[in-house]
């Protein structure tokens, strides 16, 4: 057995060697390596053997979008025979379960299903809301108006009065986030609130608490982006027990500025305790007191068949696990499949919480992987050393950024950072110190003029204009993306499945130098990805 775990090493040494000299490889020299990595390439059978699934050079090789897609296709077909979604707590998140579990297990993993509560959420019926005076309106789902998700469903019909309201380009609302607010609010109003400041659910809390009947939510309107809908969530842990929609900023302006309004709104949706699941397996062999653990998130929104958003990551983990099964790493690494995270990063959260303080300690890195498939896509990289936005990772997240990004420059591809902004599954890992990382092409946030020269794709529009829609599905992939970023993950983490002496290295730099991390003491703005938004 030493032998064989010497033999182990000494291969181990030499992939990462061999690794190393190709980081370093000269400009010149990185079209001939480009070619390496081209789809295709690989004979399947090599991809068989442990010594190229098992190294940093050898695991993205085998890694091929077409192989992702397969899962992609039958996550999609889940989706076409559930009610076009894999939402946790629906059909479709308990067969996605099932497909993950099945594909392990017939790859050799013994597969651990996590059962956890949660507070599930989905729309009986579309929403309606009307002005009953002084004149009647009818206004258009999906267009003027959405739910907000985890309201309470409810109907109403009342005068609405305005909360604190900023209207205007770069104004700095604060609608609805002190109970000051609502000082003389009438009892049995729908209480009208703007976007901006604090989160969704404190917003509505603070309503109901003032005696509001209902309330209505618009977009803040400070920019040309913060105007339009959004699915913004409340939190799972919203208990105000009222219903609430979300409006564009246009009708909220509106209605801000009409005498005597009266507004009738029916929010048709169930919301009930139940419970759901996390997938979770890990490889045979390495070091079981230092794991690498990498994470997507399975389910969608109830909107959608989510196939970009998450299963993208979803699928590039599951067929890296595949491949991993042969390998021989030296440390541990350990795949999750996230359940609902799209209500509130529950799964992930749940999990982290309930690990006894031993086995956090045994985990040395998390990777993120949410959404690497967007069709208007740019390479983000989580910015785990502060560099880009100021907010640190827990030691060691730079050590790991720094490993993406020399996957990229090998790769001969631009990349960035993007925010720390909690709005995925590390952020709990990042709340008890562990160092994290991961990759990401974009939500619904704009592509710029600079981003589409370096990135292609088209400037002024979404890198995703499916997300958390009914289209999200296998026609909003980009394979070119999907490509490139499943490449980069299989390299990070088989990098790390091997040596973790960057992240050692950076975390024994900062205790010897007292740098703690800390979380920055604001309202972090967090959205219908998990948690809550201002």
């Amino acid at each position: 057995m030493q032998k064989k775990n010497n033999a182990r090493r000494v291969v181990a040494s030499f992939a990462l060697l061999a690794s190393t000299a190709a980081l370093a490889a000269p400009t010149a020299e990185i079209p001939a390596f480009d070619d390496y990595w081209s789809p295709g390439k690989p004979d399947s059978r090599v991809c068989r053997t442990p010594l190229l699934v098992g190294t940093p050079l050898g695991l993205p090789r085998c890694m091929q979008a077409s192989n992702i897609m397969t899962h992609l296709q039958n996550l999609q077909d889940i989706a076409s025979l559930n009610n076009g979604n894999r939402a946790s707590g629906q059909p479709g998140y308990q067969a996605s379960v099932d497909y993950v579990r099945t594909t392990l297990e017939r790859a050799g993993y013994r597969v651990r299903v996590q059962s956890f509560p949660f507070l599930a959420f989905y729309p009986e019926g579309p929403g309606s809301l009307a002005a009953v005076a002084p004149q009647t309106v009818q206004y258009t789902w999906e267009e003027d108006f959405t739910y907000a998700d985890q309201t309470d469903p409810g109907t109403v019909t009342a005068p609405v009065v305005p909360v604190d309201l900023a209207l205007g380009l770069g104004n700095t609302s604060t609608s609805g986030c002190e109970p000051e607010d609502f000082a003389g609010f009438p009892a049995g109003a729908i209480a009208l609130m703007q976007r901006g400041a604090c989160a969704f659910g404190q917003k509505a809390t603070n309503a109901a608490a003032a005696g509001a009947a209902g309330a209505i939510i618009f977009n803040q309107g400070d920019t040309e982006d913060r105007k339009g809908l959004l699915v913004a969530t409340l939190g799972e842990d919203y208990e105000g027990g009222i219903p609430v929609l979300f409006s564009t900023y246009q009708n909220g302006v509106t209605w801000a500025g009409t005498e005597g309004l009266q507004l009738s709104m029916n929010v048709d949706v169930v919301r009930e305790r139940t419970e759901t699941y996390n997938v979770l397996a890990e490889t045979r062999r390495g070091d079981p007191d230092n794991v690498i653990m990498v994470g997507a998130h399975l389910d969608s929104v109830f909107e959608g068949a989510g196939i970009n958003d998450n299963g993208s990551g979803s699928a590039a983990l599951l067929e890296m696990a595949t491949l991993m099964s042969r390998a021989y790493p030296l440390n541990k690494v350990r795949f999750a499949w996230w359940g609902a995270e799209e209500s509130g990063l529950v799964g992930s959260t749940y999990y982290v919480n309930q690990l006894p303080e031993e086995e956090k300690q045994q985990i040395k890195a998390y990777l993120n992987v949410d959404m690497i498939g967007s069709p208007n896509y740019a390479n983000f990289i989580y910015d785990g050393d502060g560099s880009d936005f100021g907010l640190q990772g827990p030691p060691g997240s730079g050590a790991i950024e720094r490993l993406f990004r020399s996957y990229f420059q090998l790769r001969n591809a631009p990349s960035e950072g993007t925010e720390i902004d909690f709005r995925s599954d590390y952020a709990q890992f990042f709340d008890d110190g562990i160092a994290f990382g991961g990759l990401f092409t974009g939500a619904e946030d704009i592509k710029s003029v600079e981003q589409a020269q370096r990135y292609g794709g088209t400037a002024g529009l979404a890198y995703d204009p499916c997300y958390h829609s009914e289209c999200d599905d296998l026609s909003n992939i980009s394979t070119e993306a999907l490509e490139l970023h499943g490449d980069a993950l299989a390299f990070t983490t088989s990098w790390l499945s091997l040596s973790t002496k960057v992240i050692d290295d950076e975390i024994a730099a900062a205790a010897e130098q007292s740098i703690g991390t800390m979380r920055i003491q604001q309202v972090q703005e967090k959205s219908r990805w998990g948690h809550w938004i201002r």
